[in-house]
């Protein structure tokens, strides 16, 4: 059967909008051309920061024919019933139609027989429509005409059977053409068909398909890793993005400055993540990061990338420079203080639920309640609730947000190894994790928050950094008693004082992520054998948010 093949050459797209717009450019065209009788089966997409587009390998020539009766209205219908069936129907009066009688009276009937159009045709028609409703999350307008796509549209390449088909919309070109290479090769490539285009496009530097990128990277790095003795830290997250900045992804292996490695691993590698879009390499003996980075370019480099490794090095320098002052700052104070308290009462939790602090104070009440049931120390699970949020008002969190939790940890073990352990205290000093505890539940808020030199200890750094998970679906569930008593607390004083402030999640809107929480809480419950009854556990902890006009 013929091929059709459509290629959206433009400006750069956004990473992130890439494999997006490969699935809503299959569907609209799934829709549109089977509304007008098309059918097929293999459909290939694909896209580049410069192209979108896709193949149909088995479209028939025309659209099948159409030999249909359609019921109309009864006869003696209002007016604007029968001209409504005459337009569905393509009828031009009334006598146009059919009478036919059955059981409930008479009706009128429309014999429609309509040869199947031309396949190129409907193309034409359907194509301009697709390309002006596309659902960009964020799309603009450029030169003089209305037409809004996400970055500057600059061809529309469409072959059927190996012709070209022009495609008219708001003075956008149109040819069976495409360009290589932005500097390696920029010349037009004439296009007659998909596998042709493949071939002339890799031969001008680009990889047009999504996988087969993402293969290059993936082997490139381990490859280079090996090679030297080391091992490429994973992040398939920054995989998919550099997937969709490379048409010719080419591997760079830099140095960093290896004094940088006293700094927590988590934020040296989200700052070449986030900013620099580098993979961190470690040391596959130790399993701590090596002063090494590895990069894709979209170019060869005629230095075999030298220059822009050192230039690398120097850009991600300064971002760590910034980072080791931020993390030093907060290290002179305990993770714990009035100041940071003080700040927290400061932060909007909700305008209905009260501040950061307010939120902690009902985790640690709940979270006590909850140690009947988890098995978790009372002690340990109450110093943890105190520490939890404390992070997020410290100088390195509010430069990377996505380490709350995980520098709350580092602060409390850094206080740790500085801190001398307690007179007479022993190895257990910070008390087990899976001793019974005295109720305290209703005792005076005078913890002891300092690290105090124990076993216990591990357990509270572990939970200030692991009560926000499970993140996602494919994120691990906290295991150690401590946490996850705190991780349930935290899941579970979100759902329930947001649904009594009736701040619940709909069929479009979750703007809470309030179905997240739920799930996690539930994973965590199941993987941790945690049976809890809900309607008598929830009353205690939430009396201070009834005395405030909260309804419970």
């Amino acid at each position: 059967m013929p091929e059709l093949f459509i290629e959206l050459f433009s400006e750069e797209i956004p990473a992130r909008m890439q494999k997006r717009a490969e699935e809503d450019l299959d569907k609209l065209i799934y829709e549109k051309l089977g509304a007008r009788g098309l059918k097929w089966t293999v459909s290939t997409t694909f896209s580049s920061p410069r192209r979108l587009g896709l193949c149909i390998a088995d479209l028939p020539a025309k659209a099948t024919d159409v030999n249909e009766e359609r019921k109309g209205p009864r006869v003696g219908a209002p007016d604007a019933a029968v001209q409504g069936f005459l337009k569905s129907a393509g009828l031009k009066a009334i006598s146009e139609a059919q009478v036919v009688e059955d059981k409930k009276g008479a009706f009128y009937v429309a014999r429609i027989e309509r040869a199947g159009e031309a396949t190129a045709a409907i193309v034409q028609q359907v194509l301009p429509e697709i390309i002006r409703q596309f659902p960009w999350p964020k799309s603009m307008r450029s030169g003089d005409g209305d037409l809004q796509w996400v970055r500057p549209l600059h061809n529309v390449c469409c072959v059927f059977d190996g012709r070209e088909v022009k495609i008219a919309v708001d003075g956008v070109g149109s040819e069976a053409a495409t360009w290589g290479h932005r500097f390696h090769t920029p010349a037009k490539i004439a296009v007659t068909s998909f596998e042709q285009w493949d071939r002339d496009l890799r031969a001008a530097k680009v990889i047009p398909f999504r996988g087969n990128r993402r293969d290059y990277i993936v082997d490139a790095a381990k490859k280079a890793c090996a090679e030297r003795g080391l091992e490429w830290v994973e992040d398939q997250g920054l995989v998919e993005e550099v997937v969709g900045l490379c048409e010719w992804p080419r591997i760079i292996f830099g140095d960093m400055d290896a004094a940088f490695l006293d700094l927590p691993a988590e934020v040296i590698r989200l700052s070449m993540r986030t900013h620099q879009k580098y993979f961190a390499v470690r040391d596959p003996k130790t399993k701590k990061l090596a002063p090494h980075f590895i990069a894709f370019a979209n170019i060869e480099a005629k230095d075999g990338g030298k220059a822009i490794a050192a230039g690398n090095r120097r850009v991600l320098s300064a971002r760590l420079n910034d980072a080791r002052f931020f993390w030093e700052t907060d290290k002179k104070t305990p993770l714990f203080t009035e100041e940071r308290k003080e700040k927290l009462k400061k932060i909007v939790f909700h305008q209905k639920l009260g501040s950061v602090w307010d939120k902690v104070t009902r985790v640690r009440a709940l979270a006590a309640e909850l140690c009947a049931v988890t098995g978790a120390d009372l002690t340990l699970v109450e110093r943890a609730a105190d520490l939890c949020k404390m992070d997020l008002v410290t100088e390195t969190v509010g430069e990377f947000p996505e380490l709350q939790g995980q520098i709350g940890r580092e602060l409390y073990l850094a206080e740790l190894n500085t801190s001398p352990p307690p007179r007479g205290a022993g190895a257990g000093g910070g008390g087990r994790a899976n001793a019974p505890a005295p109720d305290r539940r209703n005792a005076p808020h005078s913890p002891t928050l300092a690290p105090q030199g124990g076993e216990g200890d591990q357990s509270v750094a572990i939970a200030i950094e692991d009560h926000y998970r499970p993140l996602g679906p494919n994120d691990r569930v906290p295991t150690d008693k401590v946490a996850v008593t705190l991780a349930l607390a935290d899941k579970l004083d979100t759902l329930v004082t947001f649904f009594m402030i009736d701040e619940r999640p709909t069929g479009s809107s979750d703007p809470y992520a309030l179905r997240r929480m739920a799930l996690g809480f539930v994973r965590i419950a199941i993987q941790q054998n945690v049976r809890l009854p809900l309607r008598v556990r929830l009353r205690s902890p939430y009396a201070q948010a009834s005395a405030q006009g909260i309804r419970v």
